[in-house]
């Protein structure tokens, strides 16, 4: 024990993400780290052996860094993972559990694409373990679909939907507004459709330019910043009469159906990310870690087949701790305890108590003796009250 390390009493809970990058046909919105199939529009066996392959040398070596701990959410993202075949999810779902311990309540979700439908084929995800879905809709509007670049058509999300509804307990849409040439009214039958399907949990996203992505290098028309508020004000109101109450800045949920890992995420806990450009935040006694994977998918199976599949590695530095926690806790409706902080930074909440005046006097958070949250006001302006904290 050195002077200026953390001191954690104990460690956060454990979540696993699996990166699968390949998907269809790059979106051009899109500035994760995916890559287009290039055959007659599945995944090859061989690529797909391959790499299941490597993420579990990636979790072999990753063993040390989590002996002993419960991991109690799986989340498999990508690219498109529904590409990937039900077999090879529950191989890859049986190797990790000769692995590593999970709860006996683990969610594992799985990200799903109406394009990548099969009839049965989300039944099969469900007998290899995965609990819960999340399909990628988008729009239910097949001129919307079509400017995003989505290889589905609103038919295909519903029949998909309906599908997931048959098998799973729980799944999730994931919709976009201010898209190009979208009203207000185009979005009000977007959410009466995507409601018409009974999801107990939808996350929809205000659609960005993100650098270095198509839509960067030739950007669309899209509804103004005004216009763009008024229909955030019409989701969260259509949202909650249906019942889905807003819980993170961009989800909704009926009760009991929040998104385990995402709430990990979103309270600091910890992570440990697998798959080519994965992420990881690993606490230790009186340390943070983060790693990131390799992030051409090519590269990453070379890398870690040759036992490092690791391009950073770094320690959260003590002065940037409190920032990424608030950074993520803030992103909650409900904010947090204040004891939670103390938890997951090791630092006592008078440390930033000077940054939490400043926010309160600005009407963007509210702090009593148990809780931190942010206001109407401080949700609606979230990167300035999170820049408070920087």
């Amino acid at each position: 024990m050195r002077p200026g390390l953390l001191q954690l009493a104990s460690l956060p809970p454990l979540s696993l993400y699996i990166h699968l990058p390949w998907c269809l046909k790059k979106c051009p919105y899109c500035d994760f780290n995916s890559h287009e199939v290039h055959s007659n529009g599945s995944l090859a066996d061989q690529l797909e052996s391959s790499y299941i392959e490597s993420l579990l040398a990636d979790l072999n070596q990753s063993l040390p860094l989590i002996w002993g701990r419960t991991v109690h959410s799986i989340f498999i993202g990508g690219g498109t993972p529904s590409l990937f075949s039900p077999a090879a999810i529950d191989s890859l779902l049986s190797q990790i559990r000769a692995r590593v311990k999970l709860s006996a309540d683990c969610e594992i979700t799985l990200e799903a694409n109406p394009g990548t439908f099969e009839k049965d084929r989300f039944k099969a995800f469900r007998a290899a373990g995965v609990t819960r879905l999340s399909i990628g809709v988008q729009s239910f509007n097949d001129v919307h679909l079509q400017a995003l670049g989505r290889v589905h058509n609103a038919a295909q999300a519903i029949a998909a939907v309906h599908e997931a509804a048959q098998c799973f307990e729980t799944f999730n849409l994931d919709l976009m507004y201010a898209l190009p040439g979208q009203t207000i009214a185009d979005l009000e039958r977007d959410l009466q459709t995507a409601l018409s399907l009974s999801p107990l949990h939808i996350s929809i996203y205000h659609l960005t330019i993100e650098a270095n992505t198509y839509f960067a290098k030739f950007p669309p028309k899209v509804p103004e910043d005004d216009e763009a508020y008024a229909m955030l004000d019409v989701i969260a109101e259509r949202l909650d009469k249906a019942g889905l109450s807003r819980y993170e800045v961009s989800a909704f949920a009926k009760p009991g159906h929040r998104c385990k890992h995402n709430m990990n995420y979103w309270q600091f806990g910890d992570y440990l990310g697998i798959g080519a450009g994965a992420h990881s935040k690993i606490s230790f006694a009186h340390r943070i870690v983060r790693q990131v994977r390799f992030r051409d998918p090519h590269l990453y199976m070379t890398q870690t087949l040759t036992g490092n599949s690791i391009a950073q590695e770094e320690e959260i530095k003590h002065k940037e701790i409190a920032f990424e926690f608030m950074l993520n806790a803030l992103r909650l409706k409900d904010g947090f305890d204040s004891n939670l902080f103390h938890e997951r930074t090791g630092l006592a909440i008078s440390s930033i108590q000077s940054a939490l005046t400043q926010a309160i006097e600005k009407d963007l958070l509210i702090q009593t003796p148990k809780s931190i949250k942010p206001t109407e006001r401080g949700f609606d302006f979230l990167s300035d009250l999170q820049e408070i904290f920087l």
